[in-house]
């Protein structure tokens, strides 16, 4: 029998423990109230303006739901505002406010420092190989699995 530690999910699920606990304390300490899947919300806005709330749980891995309390927590922050789609009444365009602009710009050089940080005991090559390979076995599971 494989020891747990030798265990792909096992591996994984303790590295997602890792990385919440690294990205909650170091935006906690920088002064930030932002999870990381609050995070992933705006930078995906930022980087994809006027985008409905359907495309946004594709482009941050997340169910629906989960994606419209992100997006409800965003807009009560003052973060995101959402407007009515001219073309389909019953979607939402989503926008990322002054404020939200602002806010990522503060908090994205944190979490890119914290980066290094989940994998640190990886040497520069390691590291690069872990983000190759971990991006691959994501592509491969398709975009219909979200967690």
């Amino acid at each position: 029998m494989t020891p747990l530690s030798r265990k792909p999910g096992h591996l994984i699920r303790r590295l997602h423990q890792i990385s919440t606990h690294v990205f909650t304390e170091r935006v906690r300490e920088a002064g930030f109230d932002l999870t990381s899947v609050q995070y992933a919300a705006l930078d995906a806005l930022g980087s994809n303006l006027g985008v409905d709330q359907a495309r946004l749980a594709d482009m941050v891995a997340k169910d629906r739901a989960t994606t419209g309390a992100v997006v409800e927590r965003l807009e009560q922050k003052g973060l995101v505002s959402r407007t009515v789609n001219d073309r389909d009444k019953r979607a939402r365009i989503l926008m990322l406010t002054p404020e939200g602009v602002d806010l990522l710009a503060r908090v994205t050089p944190v979490v890119e420092e914290l980066q290094r940080e989940i994998l640190r005991g990886l040497d520069d090559h390691e590291y690069n190989r872990f983000i190759e390979l971990a991006a691959k076995a994501a592509a491969s599971t398709g975009s219909g699995d979200k967690a």
